[in-house]
C-alpha cells in the first residue's frame, strides 16, 4: 500500500507546475539548494519530492519559477552554487560550516528533520566500552571525508582521528557490518546508525564507548542573491511550506518543518570550527 502511495505522489509531484504569479524579487528564477549528506537513499529518489516542497514555496511566496536540487555530496553541490547562484539552501552541518564563509551564507533557519541524522556521533565498540579502548585500534567509519568537521565539532578538540587506525567505508550501514564481522574495532557512527543497531542481529553485545554533546540541526540559509524582502516573506511562510499535502513529500527529503533560526543559533558549532 505504502509503494503504491509513493508512486501516485511521484507521479502528481512531476505533473504540478513551478510557475506562479508574481516573479521572485530579482525577476529571475529562485533556486533553492539541499545538501543532505551521509543520508538514507538515493538523489535520484528523493529529488521528485524535493520538487513538490519548492512548488508549495513557490506557490506561498509567489515566485513566478522555481527550481531546488538534491545532493548527498558537497563537490556536485559548488558546481551548482556556481553555476546556478541559488537563492535558499537547506544544508547538512557539515557542509554548513565548510560553505559559510566561502559563500557568504545567512542563517534564516533549521530544520525540524523527519529522518534525523547528524546530530549527535558515538563511538560504538565490540571490545571497548570507554574511548580508552578505541584509541590507537581500527575505527570503521563513513564521516571520515571531513576530518576538520569530525576533529573541531564532534570530537570538540578533545582528542582527533589520528588517535585511531581509520576504516573508511562508503555507506552507513557498511560501518556497523565492519564492526559487527570483526574487521574494525570499534566505529564511529550518527544518531540514524545508532538507531538502526538494535534491529541488527549480532548488535546485542556492541557498546557505546563515547557519545558526542547535541548540534543543532540542518540549517536553511540565504545565498547573497536572496534579496532581503524576498527572504524575509521566505521566512514567514516556513510553517507553510510542509502542511497539509506537501507533508508526505518533505518526510522523503527528511524535512518534517522548517523554523526560524539566526546565526546564534550556530554560533557554538562556528566557534568550535573556526574561520
Amino acid at each position: 500500500m505504502k509503494k503504491a502511495f509513493s508512486l501516485a505522489l511521484v507521479s502528481a509531484l512531476f505533473a504540478a507546475p513551478l510557475s506562479f504569479s508574481h516573479a521572485a524579487d530579482d525577476g529571475g528564477s529562485v533556486r533553492i539548494l539541499v545538501v543532505k549528506e551521509h543520508g538514507v537513499g538515493s538523489p535520484t529518489l528523493a529529488q521528485p519530492y524535493l520538487d513538490r516542497f519548492v512548488a508549495t514555496a513557490a506557490k506561498h511566496n509567489k515566485w513566478t519559477d522555481a527550481k531546488g536540487q538534491y545532493y548527498v555530496t558537497r563537490a556536485a553541490a559548488e558546481d551548482f552554487i556556481v553555476t546556478q547562484k541559488p537563492h535558499y539552501g537547506i544544508l547538512s552541518l557539515a557542509a554548513f560550516l565548510d560553505f559559510r564563509a566561502r559563500f557568504n551564507l545567512e542563517v534564516i533557519g533549521k530544520v525540524d528533520v523527519s529522518l534525523g541524522g547528524g546530530q549527535q556521533y558515538f563511538l560504538i565498540s565490540t571490545v571497548s566500552s570507554d574511548l580508552v579502548g578505541c584509541r590507537g585500534k581500527k575505527v570503521a567509519s563513513d564521516h571520515l571525508t571531513d576530518p576538520r568537521f569530525i576533529n573541531t565539532v564532534v570530537f570538540h578538540g578533545d582528542f582527533e582521528l589520528a588517535d585511531f587506525t581509520l576504516v573508511p567505508t562508503q555507506r552507513p550501514l557498511q560501518t556497523i557490518k565492519e564492526l559487527l564481522s570483526g574487521k574494525a574495532d570499534c566505529a564511529l557512527i550518527d544518531d540514524v546508525q545508532l538507531a538502526d543497531l538494535a534491529k541488527l542481529s549480532g548488535a546485542a553485545h556492541v557498546k557505546t564507548a563515547w557519545t558526542s554533546g547535541k548540534m543543532p540541526p540542518m540549517v536553511v540559509v540565504a545565498f547573497p542573491n536572496a534579496l532581503t524582502a524576498e527572504r524575509r516573506e521566505f521566512q514567514n511562510n516556513f510553517g507553510k511550506v510542509c502542511d497539509g499535502d506537501t507533508k508526505p513529500a518533505c518526510a522523503e527529503v527528511g524535512i518534517s518543518a522548517l523554523d526560524m533560526a539566526s546565526a546564534a543559533d550556530y554560533a557554538a558549532v562556528v566557534a568550535a570550527y573556526g574561520n
